[in-house]
């Protein structure tokens, strides 16, 4: 399991699994309990590049970031260490 430290998210850490390429499982500690569920179901099973592209950029009101941006930055760094 991978773990990421969020910032300027109510959501304090998001752990993820990896296989094939493909996110396997996807963990919120913290935020909002439903969204971040219907998140994390949605982006299982698909492939990470994919996941990064959909989910990058995206904003929580005044927020330069959201918790869905943030699990893009955690797949990125993820990334950036298996090459």
């Amino acid at each position: 399991m991978n773990s990421y430290k969020t910032s300027n998210v109510c959501a304090k850490e998001v752990s993820f699994e990896i296989v094939d390429n493909k996110i396997s499982s996807v963990n919120f500690e913290g935020g909002c309990n439903g969204n971040l569920k219907g998140i994390s179901s949605l982006i299982e099973g698909m492939d990470v590049n994919d996941a990064m592209n959909r989910l990058r950029g995206i904003t929580c009101g005044t927020k330069g970031t959201s918790c869905p941006d943030q699990l893009s930055k955690a797949l990125e760094e993820y990334l950036s260490k298996t090459v």
